[in-house]
Parts: C-alpha cells; sequence; structure tokens
C-alpha cells in the first residue's frame, strides 16, 4: 500500500490531522488540503502514474469550493477514486455527491478503521475487471457502443469519448460479464463494493442510474440495463467482441 496515494480535503484541523495520521500509520502516503482549489491545482501537477495509484477522501462542507463543487471539476479531468465525507443523517447529500461521481461516502461522525476499510475495498476493485474473453479481443461492442477494455474507455456509435469513471467500468463489465443474467442488489453490492448491501441504501440505484446516463439510456425506458421488478437489473443487449474498432455487423439490434 506504500505507493498508493490519499489526499485528504477537509477543513477541520482536527479531522484532516486525525485521518492524515491514522493512514500514514497504516502505509499510505497523505497529502492534506484545507481548500478545494488548493487541492485541485495540486492534483493537476501529479504525474499519470502518480494520478492512477490515488485517491481522495472529500469532506463536503467546506468554505469557498465545497466538495461537490470540488468532485465535479475533478471529474471533468480525472477518474481518480473519491470518498466523500457527508453528513450523518444528511441522505440528499450522498445521494447527490453519488450522481456527478463519487465512488463511495462516509457519515461523520465515523471511525478510522471503517475508513481505512472503504480505501482498501475501493483500491482492490478499482484494478481492471478482466472481460471474460480471450485477451486477444480487446473491444466489446453492445447497443452501438464500444468499450476499450485495456484503456477502460468508452466511446459512442461515432467515436466520441464518454464521461466514465472506474467505478463505472468496474460495474459495467459485471453488467458484460454477467449478459442476460438478472443480478441482485444484493450481488451487485457484494461484487462492486465487497460489503452487504443494506436495503435503505440508495448506493447502488443511483450508481445504476449513473451508469445508464453513461450510457446514453432514457432514464424512463432504458433499453441496455433494465429493472427487473423485485429481483435486480439485467444487461439485456446482445454483447459482441472483436480484435479491432470496427464494430460487427450483429452487433447492434
Amino acid at each position: 500500500m506504500g505507493a498508493h496515494r490519499i489526499f485528504v480535503v477537509d477543513d477541520d484541523d482536527g479531522i484532516r490531522q486525525l485521518i492524515a495520521e491514522y493512514l500514514s500509520k497504516h502505509g499510505f502516503c497523505v497529502e492534506a488540503c484545507d481548500d478545494g482549489e488548493f487541492f485541485l491545482d495540486r492534483f493537476q501537477s501529479l504525474s499519470p502514474d502518480e494520478a492512477l495509484r490515488s485517491m481522495v477522501v472529500l469532506d463536503i462542507m467546506m468554505p469557498g469550493m465545497d466538495g461537490f463543487e470540488v468532485c465535479r471539476t475533478l471529474r471533468t479531468f480525472s477518474k481518480v477514486p473519491v470518498i466523500m465525507l457527508t453528513a450523518v443523517s444528511d441522505e440528499m447529500d450522498r445521494i447527490i455527491g453519488l450522481e456527478i461521481g463519487a465512488d463511495d461516502y462516509l457519515a461523520k461522525p465515523f471511525n478510522p478503521r471503517e475508513l481505512l476499510a472503504r480505501i482498501k475495498a475501493i483500491f482492490r476493485r478499482s484494478e481492471p475487471v478482466e472481460p471474460m474473453v480471450k485477451p486477444s479481443l480487446r473491444y466489446c461492442w453492445f447497443h452501438g457502443l464500444c468499450l476499450d477494455t485495456v484503456t477502460r474507455a468508452l466511446y459512442s456509435a461515432d467515436g466520441k469519448p464518454l464521461s466514465f469513471s472506474g467505478a463505472d467500468y468496474n460495474l459495467l463489465m459485471l453488467f458484460i460479464n454477467n449478459a442476460g443474467k438478472v443480478l441482485s442488489r444484493e450481488y451487485i453490492a457484494a461484487e462492486t463494493r465487497k460489503r452487504n448491501s443494506d436495503p435503505l441504501d440508495r448506493f447502488i440505484d443511483v450508481h445504476i442510474s449513473r451508469l445508464r446516463h453513461c450510457l446514453g439510456e432514457d432514464a424512463k425506458s432504458p433499453e441496455i440495463i433494465k429493472t427487473v421488478r423485485g429481483s435486480g437489473y439485467i444487461l439485456a443487449t446482445d454483447v459482441h467482441f472483436t480484435e479491432h474498432t470496427h464494430e460487427p455487423v450483429t452487433a447492434y439490434q
């Protein structure tokens, strides 16, 4: 874990110092920032390799540029994992955070051990999810979209790159590897978050909604990822893998 860098962005000196000291003791390289704009400037100075091995613990309630604005700005140029710190009773903050690209959230006050567990879990699931096909078949085609399983980039039918985070990639690959199967919320939570889903936890629903948005789905009548009432979700479109960037004629129906 020593090579991983954690940015702790919080204007509360006590909380920022507590998190920084705790994570440093567990082998992380920690950079503490009390200001969102300073953090964004610092993050953009990282090399691509440094950014790839980083994570952000981001407080929502900060003066000036708050956590929401920081996360929105960050998502315009980086897929770095983000854990947002929220008020314990404010579910709407958590939902908004997930919708704008956060990977997880933790309600204050929290046990540092739980934060550590969340960080380790995100780093584990940030490792590439390999498609269940021959390694030479790099490109996955479905519903006119193309997923590059090497660069983990998603492209529209006309070749334009689509906004797509690492967490979105892992969720999509879970559906692709189980195309045509109904996946329960509990299974999705266990596979993507490595922990059970609380019945009142809307993380999975929000993440599905975010993925649908990335895929250009109509929220009212999705065609790619469909809801199976009372059971879960299903990837309801044909999936084809190719060695090249040309779409197979049978890939879109």
